[in-house]
C-alpha cells in the first residue's frame, strides 16, 4: 500500500512504490474497505488528511495527491460505532455515498453478466461457440434471489457450463451442495456406506493396454496406500488422455472433464514442467 525502501527488510533488494505512490494525481480504488486492519486506516487516514506518508524503512515523507474510491458491503456506521472501523477516516471517505442495488433487483444485468461469465468459462474450456442459455434456465436466474449477488452468479455460471454435455445451458444447479440422495444420504446409518466401483469391457484407444492391464493397475492400487494410489491413477489417466489427444493439452482437458488450468496444475504436479 505505501511502498518500502531497499534494505528495510529482508528481501527488500531495491526501493518499491506502493499504491498510493502509483496512483498520484489520480483515483485509488480500495475493494472491501471494511476487512482492511485498523492500523492501515490509521495510515489510510493520514494519507486523506496531509497527502504523504513514509514508506516502510522511511523517515522522509512522500507527498501525493490521490481520489479513494472504496467500496464494501459491510455495515461501516455500525462498524464505527463499535470501534471497528475509524469513525475520522469514515467520516473523510463519505463525501459521496452511491448504493449499488442487490443484483435480485436488476433482472437485466443478471442475464447479461451471465452470458458474459459463460463465454469466458468455456474460453477456458477451449470451446470454439459460446454456449446458450435457454429459456428455462433463464427464467430460473432471473427467479433466483442471489443472496451471494455478482460472486454466486459467476460461480453458478461456470459450474453450469462446466457441467454441460453439449454449449447449451439446459439446468442451472444454484445449491452445489444439495445431495442427489436426498436425507436418507445424509442420515445413512453409522455402518459406512457401500460404493460398487463398474469398470468398462473395452479397451482404451490407441494405448496398447488390455482390459487385464487395466485390472491389474486396479488391484496393484488396493495395495498401496492412499495417496500413493490415487497418483499413480493421475499420472495414468494423464499420459493416456494426452496420448489419444495426440497431446493437445486443451482437447486432453475437455476430454478427461477438466479445466485448462487444472490439467496443466496436475501436468506440474507429477512432471514438474507444463
Amino acid at each position: 500500500m505505501f511502498g518500502y525502501e531497499k534494505g528495510a527488510f529482508t528481501g527488500a533488494a531495491s526501493r518499491k512504490a506502493g499504491r498510493f505512490e502509483k496512483a498520484s494525481d489520480g483515483t485509488l480504488f480500495l475493494d472491501e474497505i471494511g476487512a482492511i486492519p485498523m492500523k492501515v486506516q490509521e495510515k489510510i487516514l493520514r494519507v486523506v488528511e496531509y497527502g504523504s506518508f513514509e514508506r516502510v524503512g522511511s523517515s522522509d515523507s512522500a507527498v501525493v495527491d490521490v481520489r479513494i474510491v472504496a467500496a464494501t458491503n459491510a455495515d461501516l456506521e455500525g462498524m464505527a460505532r463499535s470501534g471497528e472501523f475509524k469513525q475520522d477516516l469514515l467520516d473523510r471517505l463519505s463525501f459521496e455515498v452511491i448504493y449499488v442495488p442487490p443484483l435480485r433487483n436488476r433482472g437485466e444485468d443478471i442475464l447479461m453478466l451471465a452470458r458474459h461469465f459463460a463465454a469466458r468459462m468455456a474460453y477456458e474450456l477451449g470451446w470454439e461457440d459460446i454456449p446458450k442459455i435457454s429459456g428455462s434456465a433463464l427464467k430460473a436466474l432471473q427467479a433466483y434471489p442471489w443472496p451471494g449477488n455478482i460472486r454466486e452468479l459467476k460461480n453458478v455460471i461456470e459450474r453450469a457450463v462446466y457441467k454441460s454435455s453439449s454449449h447449451k445451458i439446459e439446468d442451472i444447479s444454484f445449491n452445489p451442495f444439495m445431495s442427489p440422495f436426498g436425507d436418507d444420504f445424509k442420515n445413512r446409518d453409522k455402518g459406512g456406506m457401500k460404493v460398487k466401483f463398474t469398470m468398462q469391457k473395452e479397451e482404451p484407444a490407441e494405448t496398447g493396454e488390455t482390459q487385464e492391464d487395466f485390472s491389474d493397475m486396479v488391484n496393484q492400487a488396493f495395495k498401496k496406500p492412499f495417496k500413493e494410489a490415487v497418483g499413480d491413477l493421475e499420472r495414468t489417466l494423464l499420459s493416456r488422455t494426452l496420448k489419444e489427444c495426440r497431446y493437445n493439452q486443451r482437447a486432453a482437458a475437455k476430454t478427461i472433464g477438466l479445466s485448462y488450468d487444472q490439467l496443466r496444475g496436475l501436468l506440474k504436479k507429477h512432471t514438474g514442467r507444463v
